[in-house]
């Protein structure tokens, strides 16, 4: 995605651990053989697969509303990097047995839901939510790595990394800003429909599947308990207030 652009605290939560037990001290041959396990994965990857296509063709559109040609350059370079992640993701569910269509489809709903409901009226509203919305995905995802096994894990945070978008997003903002301070308020009343819209869809995506659900609350895995979701969901929206001010914005 377009947002390895981690504040401080979004790092440490996978970090956090000194060393990986249960799960996610095995590689996938050995943890593939729990199905619900197996079942759990092939979903994050089916979503995060579809997140980087749907990603790339996001930036490819936006790259119309650039105002230069040094911007709109910028934007495909971003969006080829996503497209890059989107073909090792579907190699991978490929290579594990898995079809990576039948993989990404559950998810085609979500994705299209949070995009028709955000979509960007200029160029700065198409920056803040490539930086602001798919930041917070990444970090949920980073949060459930920290749980998969050691192949999983290390494809899953490979493909989280950062395509550039986030020091272009706060260089361009921020200019904005500055030269029409106006422009904040709009942008921070965006960036806070859009932390809304993504908590909502990922908590939906959450709970229409089963296996991912259970990942995340115990019984796959190290799975998170509902203590622990809570805390999640906190670090996930203190990083969010740390890139609202890196932009500039008010959270």
């Amino acid at each position: 995605m377009t947002s390895s652009d981690k504040p401080d605290n979004a790092a440490d939560a996978p970090e956090t651990h000194a060393g990986h037990t249960g799960v996610a001290a095995m590689d996938w041959t050995a943890a593939s053989a729990d199905p619900q396990y197996r079942a759990a994965v092939v979903d994050l990857l089916g979503a995060l697969a579809y997140g980087e296509l749907a990603a790339f063709e996001r930036l490819a559109e936006d790259a119309k509303l650039a105002p230069t040609l040094a911007d709109k350059a910028e934007l495909a370079k971003m969006a080829s990097a996503e497209f890059h992640h989107f073909e090792r993701l579907r190699d991978r569910l490929a290579g594990i047995g898995e079809e990576p269509t039948r993989a990404m489809e559950p998810f085609v709903a979500a994705y299209e839901g949070f995009h028709k409901q955000t979509a960007p009226s200029d160029w700065l509203e198409g920056l803040v939510k490539a930086y602001v919305g798919d930041s917070i995905a990444s970090d949920f995802y980073r949060e459930v790595a920290v749980r998969l096994d050691s192949d999983t894990r290390a494809l899953v945070l490979t493909v989280l990394d950062d395509t550039g978008h986030g020091g272009f997003a706060v260089e361009k903002v921020r200019a904005a800003i500055d030269a029409d301070p106006r422009v904040g308020g709009r942008l921070a009343l965006w960036a806070r429909r859009l932390m809304g819209e993504a908590l909502s869809q990922s908590q939906r995506v959450v709970a229409d599947r089963d296996a991912l659900s259970t990942m995340l609350v115990g019984g796959v895995a190290d799975g998170f308990d509902l203590a622990e979701v809570g805390r999640m969901f906190s670090r996930i929206t203190e990083a969010h207030t740390k890139r609202m001010a890196a932009l500039g914005l008010a959270a």
